[in-house]
């Protein structure tokens, strides 16, 4: 996808240097970090400087590329790779790569290790640019067939970030939306700003608008009066983790939107690539919810009139802060999956028949 005019994707290997966008510095500014160890690569997961479940994934595998970079020894590579499943629990994505990749490099002679795992995670890059990309087409089926039937601007509400600044490329919720506008469908996203790190406002609304996608940044709680207004044609969410039965942990206030949604007829659809589906934990009370620092939500960031990036306290010095980073929500409320093999009902019958 493109920033100011150019093409970028949100990490790639050069001169054994794992380059990524800083998405801290969006949107006020354009940042491309430089990951030299594995350290760095936990680091740059653990504050967010990349996020989103296919993202997290594909910084893991180059983790360990770094960390044989680092020290090629397989007491060193089996640390780090728990050290980076560690590093963000909800999100499956992160475990199935790091799992993948080790079990490539299990038993491997040292020697071999760094070219197989180069190889494996440029692998992973390619196949998530390739997943996203075929999760667009399908899911560009469903907003022709609204567009087909209103004869007019289809509005659709996201929340979150689950665009191509959270995976390699086009991103799952956005994807249909960029295949969308590339048709010349007429499309206008209702953007959740999605506190407290405000993903939707600082990343969905930049991407969007470097697309020339026209979009309208809401406060989180304003989806249900827009759907009541019949402004809202369709919800297009993406997910952290989805279970085999259909339920999907995605960013905290997805399940409010989805209940908004069911109220009011809209159709509430999840889009993902086949690595994020958990075919193992089988409910969802037990998906480890991440709790993040209380300063996510008690502060703020932003440019001052000096264009410098500030933040500012603005809860009460003595106020507790709980700050829930995920929910869950149950299969009934979700239309459909949309996913790189096509659109199914939310269960387990619908999933099996997919990825049979």
């Amino acid at each position: 996808m493109k920033v100011e005019g150019k093409t970028y994707r949100t990490i790639w290997f050069e001169n054994n240097i794992v380059k990524i966008i800083d998405q801290t510095k969006l949107p006020h500014q354009f940042v491309i970090k430089d990951l030299k160890t594995v350290k760095d690569s936990i680091n740059a997961i653990k504050t967010m400087e990349v996020r989103g479940a296919p993202l997290i994934g594909a910084t893991a595998a180059y983790g360990l590329v770094l960390s044989i970079l680092e020290k090629n020894d397989q007491s060193f590579l089996k640390r780090s790779s728990e050290e980076l499943i560690q590093a963000r629990p909800t999100a499956i994505n992160l475990r199935w790569a790091v799992e993948r990749m080790m079990k490539k490099l299990s038993g491997i002679n040292s020697n071999e290790n760094l070219k197989l795992a180069i190889t494996e995670a440029k692998a992973i890059v390619e196949e998530d640019v390739n997943f996203c990309k075929n999760i667009g087409i399908n899911g560009l089926k469903i907003i022709e067939e609204i567009s087909n039937k209103k004869k007019d601007t289809v509005n659709i509400l996201t929340h979150c970030n689950a665009g191509w600044l959270a995976t390699i490329d086009w991103g799952t919720a956005t994807s249909p939306i960029y295949h969308a506008h590339q048709k010349g469908i007429k499309v206008h996203v209702w953007v959740d700003e999605t506190r407290p790190r405000n993903q939707g406002a600082n990343l969905t609304s930049f991407e969007l608008n470097e697309e020339k996608i026209p979009n309208t940044i809401i406060t989180d709680n304003a989806g249900g009066i827009l759907m009541q207004r019949g402004q809202v044609d369709m919800c297009i969410v993406g997910t952290d983790r989805t279970l085999s039965n259909g339920d999907v942990c995605n960013k905290i206030g997805t399940y409010l939107k989805a209940l908004a949604a069911k109220d009011n007829n809209v159709p509430f659809y999840v889009a993902l690539p086949s690595s994020t589906i958990d075919w193992e934990l089988k409910d969802h009370t037990q998906i480890p919810i991440e709790e993040r620092n209380s300063e996510e939500l008690s502060h703020v960031e932003g440019v001052d009139k000096e264009n410098k990036i500030r933040k500012v306290r603005i809860y009460p010095q003595k106020s507790k802060v709980m700050n829930l980073s995920f929910d869950v929500t149950p299969a009934k409320f979700v239309s459909g999956l949309i996913t790189e093999k096509g659109i199914c009902e939310a269960s387990k019958k619908g999933l099996k028949d997919l990825f049979k």
